[in-house]
C-alpha cells in the first residue's frame, strides 16, 4: 500500500471494526433460530464465525453448522451475495429473518461495546479535518442507530444494507460514500476486519488497513493476503495521518 502523505477520508467497517457486537449478534441469533425449532446454543466464538457477511449469510451459516459444517465450509458461505447454500431452505432462512430483524433491532446495544480508543481515533481524525464514514452489512436502521448512539457525530455519514443498494462486497457503498463527501477514492482508505472487508476495498480501489481485534485474527487476515494489520486505533491514525513516516 503506497499512502498519500495524509488520506482525506476513512471509510470503515462496523461489526468487529469499531464496534464490538458479537455479544449482541450471537444472543439474536440464538433467539431466532429457537424460536424456529432450531439450534440455539452459539457461542461468541461461532458469532465470529458467523457473522461478517450480512444476516442472510449469517443465518445460512448458522443453519449449516447445524447440518455439521466445518469452519472452512461456513466461510465459503456467502461468497455471492445471498445466493442459497446447497442443502438450506431459502424459505427457512426468510422465516429465521423475519424473527431476527426485529429483535435484533430491540437489542443491539444491550452488550455491544466501541473497540478501545476507537471513540477518541474519531475525534482526532476529525479534528485534523479527515472525514469519516461507515459501512456495512447489518440493516440499514441499525448502522444509523448504533452510529449515533456511540459515536455522537463523529461520523459523516452511515450507511447499512438496504434494497436500493448493492451491499458489500460490492463498491457501490463505498462509491456512494466518496462521491457524497466529494473525495476520490485515492485519498480515502477502507478499515475492516474480515474477507469481505479485503474485498471491498479491493473491489473499490482504494487502500486497505485491516484490524486484528474483530472477527477475523491476524493469521487469518495474512493467509487472506492483507498487507496491513494494526492492532491499535493509535496505529490507525498514524497511517492515515502520515504521522508514521
Amino acid at each position: 500500500m503506497t499512502a498519500p502523505a495524509s488520506y482525506k477520508a476513512v471509510i470503515f467497517d462496523m461489526d468487529g471494526t469499531i464496534l464490538d457486537t458479537v455479544d449482541d449478534l450471537t444472543a439474536a441469533i440464538n433467539y431466532a433460530m429457537a424460536k424456529c425449532g432450531h439450534r440455539h446454543d452459539y457461542v461468541k466464538e461461532d458469532g465470529y464465525r458467523f457473522f461478517g457477511s450480512g444476516v442472510h449469510t449469517a443465518i445460512q451459516r448458522a443453519l449449516a453448522k447445524e447440518k455439521g459444517a466445518d469452519n472452512a465450509e461456513l466461510l465459503r458461505i456467502g461468497i455471492e451475495a445471498n445466493k442459497p447454500f446447497p442443502g438450506i431452505d431459502e424459505d427457512e432462512v426468510q422465516r429465521i429473518m423475519a424473527v431476527y430483524m426485529p429483535y435484533y433491532k430491540a437489542h443491539n446495544a444491550d452488550l455491544t461495546r466501541p473497540f478501545p480508543g476507537i471513540v477518541d481515533l474519531l475525534r482526532k481524525l476529525r479534528g485534523a479535518g479527515i472525514r469519516t464514514a461507515v459501512v456495512s452489512n447489518k440493516p440499514d436502521n441499525s448502522v444509523v442507530q448504533l452510529a449515533e448512539d456511540y459515536f455522537d457525530g463523529e461520523f459523516d455519514l452511515a450507511i447499512g444494507e438496504r434494497p436500493d443498494i448493492a451491499r458489500k462486497p460490492a463498491p457501490d457503498m463505498n462509491f456512494l460514500i466518496l462521491e457524497k463527501l466529494g473525495i476520490d477514492v485515492k485519498d480515502a482508505v477502507y478499515i475492516g476486519d474480515t474477507e469481505i472487508d479485503l474485498a471491498t476495498a479491493k473491489n473499490t480501489g482504494m487502500d486497505c488497513i485491516m484490524v486484528d481485534w474483530g472477527f477475523r485474527p491476524e493469521d487469518e487476515l495474512k493467509a487472506l493476503g492483507a498487507e496491513v494489520i494494526v492492532s491499535s486505533a493509535d496505529e490507525i491514525f498514524a497511517i492515515v495521518t502520515g504521522s508514521e513516516k
